[in-house]
């Protein structure tokens, strides 16, 4: 029944099938970036209703429907026009050489994509060199970019696809793999040094190129991106407010870090200032020792929503 009365404040689930001609058609995530995205879209005021059985989840915003995909999936659908917009790994777009537009990158999920070989093999040269007496076996889910690591290092080699749990594959399966990696642990725990970097990759927001030629989709995923922007800018930075006497405030001032000038303004009786700047999050812990040595009091620290510039 809560599903159900949800959906009817969502919209009528009997009218998902028409989609009107300024409906924008946006592609979720599924998997390990679907949390973050989902996420990000509700604090931009952005929900997403599913049973968990349908790829069709109703969203909060009548002018968007929306499809769950594998994130492998998005790049060529999003670039077919199947769909206008989209969350996937750059990896992806590479991969699939998609001709789509880049409208922001969250930063989600960053991962390097490399080349990794057992290290029992010994060195990636003697590989190279023949060592074998036979080709290598170079096994990947990243069809392209195996191949062109192949090209890259002119490898008498052999592409193996592989459907997920790449790094179990060497050494029996496989001599080298190519894989995502995030820490490199599983790497290390299944004993495989990386020999080659071949990118770096990180969850994207884009669009159909033809889509932009429509004024109405353009203005909506121009809001879109500018509020996803400003939402993820403020993840990465916390507001410090505090007090500082006259004698302490240009030395204090100087010493601060802020997007471009700090507010400031006269206390109560004119007894000092008060200054609010937005500062990284991972400066804080040395920050705040700082400002005290320099002068500052009732320091206070709040999390942002939103930073827009």
């Amino acid at each position: 029944m809560l599903i159900e009365s949800q959906r009817k404040s969502l919209g009528n689930p009997s009218n998902r099938s028409s989609v009107g001609q300024n409906t924008l058609k946006i592609t979720l995530p599924t998997g390990r970036i679907e949390k973050k995205v989902l996420e990000l879209l509700e604090n931009i005021g952005l929900k997403f209703l599913s049973n968990g059985r349908s790829y069709r989840p109703l969203c909060s915003d009548s002018g968007i429907v929306a499809k769950m995909l594998k994130a492998q999936n998005i790049p060529d659908m999003v670039a077919l026009g199947k769909h206008d917009c989209g969350f996937t790994g750059y990896d992806w777009i590479v991969e699939q050489e998609s001709d789509v537009v880049e409208l922001l990158d969250l930063g989600f999920d960053p991962v390097r994509i490399v080349a990794a070989m057992p290290e029992q093999l010994g060195n990636f040269s003697e590989l190279q060199n023949g060592k074998l007496d036979r080709p290598l076996v170079v096994a990947s889910q990243y069809c392209r970019l195996a191949d062109k690591f192949i090209k890259k290092w002119n490898l008498n080699a052999i592409f193996v696809q592989a459907y997920g749990a790449t790094e179990a594959m060497p050494p029996e399966d496989a001599d080298i793999i190519i894989d995502n990696v995030s820490t490199g642990r599983t790497l290390y725990d299944n004993r495989l040094v990386i020999v080659d970097e071949i990118m770096k990759s990180s969850t994207r927001f884009i669009c159909n190129k033809q889509v932009l030629a429509d004024p109405l989709k353009r203005h909506k995923l121009e809001e879109l991106t500018m509020l996803m922007k400003s939402t993820v800018q403020a993840k990465a930075k916390v507001l410090l407010e505090m007090n500082v006497s006259d004698e302490d405030f240009d030395r204090l001032v100087k010493n601060l870090p802020c997007m471009r000038a700090p507010t400031v303004s006269r206390l109560y009786e004119d007894n000092g200032y008060a200054i609010k700047v937005a500062v990284p999050v991972e400066t804080v812990p040395t920050l705040i020792p700082k400002l005290v040595a320099l002068g500052a009091r009732d320091i206070l620290e709040y999390k942002l929503q939103k930073i827009i510039g």
